[in-house]
């Protein structure tokens, strides 16, 4: 049901954000030297590794490291990168990760392949058995803010309430948070 789900909702979505996604690609390439995207490898599910795509808004050449851990992120982002970021257009290109089964609507946000610590937690927590989301509970409830062994929390909460209304409630709390541009620090 989940899988169907989500195949449903990446068709609507796409849809209806096909013409902005070609705009941010065309502004992009306008601002900026370098892919229009960016994938990174990430953690899925049972911790294999896959290709994520998001459009790029950091400058081409920067470290593949989480963007918390750069010395001066803003130096890092591109023209639109910032307005990218808090907007969450950045993250649109993902549909095509949900289309092909890579991801979900909702599930625990992929971790990049360097972040040991919480790829190890989760594993730990069985977290690691669950298909990583464009958004989650995680998200919801902090985002960027979150140390790690909270954001593990709160991602191992989700493994045992999952539900279709749960999603659709995290859903709809990520739509607000979109709207309200709650939780983005860069």
């Amino acid at each position: 049901m989940k899988r169907l789900f989500d195949l449903l909702l990446v068709v609507f979505v796409g849809l209806s954000t096909l013409i902005p996604m070609l705009v941010v690609a065309l502004l992009i390439r306008l601002t900026s030297n370098g892919p229009v995207l960016y994938w990174s490898d990430r953690i899925g599910r049972n911790n294999v590794i896959f290709k994520m795509p998001k459009f790029r808004s950091m400058k081409d050449g920067t470290p593949a490291v989480a963007t918390h851990l750069l010395n001066n992120p803003k130096q890092h982002l591109t023209p639109i990168g910032s307005f990218l970021r808090k907007s969450s257009l950045d993250e649109l290109p993902q549909l095509w990760s949900i289309l092909i089964g890579d991801m979900s609507f909702v599930g625990p946000r992929p971790a990049l392949f360097n972040q040991k610590e919480l790829i190890d937690l989760r594993t730990l927590n069985c977290v690691h058995t669950l298909v990583p989301g464009l958004t989650g509970w995680a998200q919801v409830n902090g985002r960027d803010e979150l140390p790690i062994p909270h954001k593990v929390a709160f991602d191992a909460e989700y493994l045992e309430r999952q539900s279709f209304l749960f999603d659709i409630k995290i859903l709809w709390m990520t739509f607000l948070k979109v709207i309200q541009r709650d939780g983005v620090s860069h």
